[in-house]
């Protein structure tokens, strides 16, 4: 009963805030100088034609570091945690083999999903999405292996090497933009070519590719360990 009660008066409590944010809230008449800024002169001074990606990977770049790090962190105490999981568990059942029709169907779906995850984050500069999301669709494809047959295994020391070699060019381009441009992953080390094009925005093709690789690698190491610590 005390739960309840408690669990009623939090949900009561957390109505009146977000009601009181939502009576409360008066939109602007206008952008603020920073949003103005960014609506007028994102397409100069990136060559980008989609104004998000442009301010994600050049503006706030090192916000993107900080969340792409911070999901190498979930990866990793994921790993970690299952890992030691996998030690303290006793005998598993052995895993029904898939059937013929999962196991083609999954090996001909792969390579489009994969195909289409590159073209996401290769044309995140042109077109809506990104370097998370086509790092996600990349990781989907993982999942439908996984799901198609539960016994497949799949090289972690690939994975990590392919999540830490696209973190570390993350990085090395963002440290060419303070040496060769005006800031960190400042995209103007390469030239900011014509407006549409897909070899146009400088260097962000490049960034949201090595995103999207090390996204995918690591929601893929994750699903690949709880897959292998799960019971059939």
């Amino acid at each position: 009963m005390i739960r309840r009660a408690t669990v009623l008066l939090l949900l009561l409590g957390l109505g009146g805030v977000f009601s009181a944010l939502l009576f409360g809230y008066t939109p602007d008449d206008e952008l603020n100088r920073t949003a103005a800024y960014y609506a007028g002169q994102t397409v100069r001074d990136t060559g980008a034609a989609n104004i998000v990606t442009a301010i994600i990977v050049t503006y706030r770049g090192l916000d993107t570091l900080g969340e792409v790090t911070v999901l190498f962190l979930s990866a990793a105490i994921v790993g970690l945690v299952l890992a030691h999981g996998a030690r303290a568990g006793g005998a598993r059942r052995r895993p029904i083999p898939p059937g013929e029709l999962l196991e083609t169907g999954s090996r001909l779906l792969t390579p489009l999903i994969l195909l289409l995850g590159v073209h996401i984050f290769v044309n995140g500069h042109l077109t809506p999405g990104g370097g998370f999301q086509g790092g996600a669709i990349l990781a989907s494809a993982t999942l439908l292996l996984l799901l198609a047959n539960p016994m497949r295994r799949f090289s972690h020391r690939l994975i990590r090497l392919l999540e830490s070699l696209s973190g570390l060019l993350f990085v090395l381009i963002g440290l060419l933009g303070l040496l060769l441009a005006g800031g960190f992953l400042d995209n103007r080390i390469l030239p900011l070519g014509t407006l549409g094009e897909l070899t146009s925005a400088g260097a962000i093709p490049l960034i949201y590719s090595l995103i999207g690789l090390k996204v995918g690698a690591e929601f893929s190491s994750m699903l690949a360990a709880l897959a292998e610590t799960q019971e059939p």
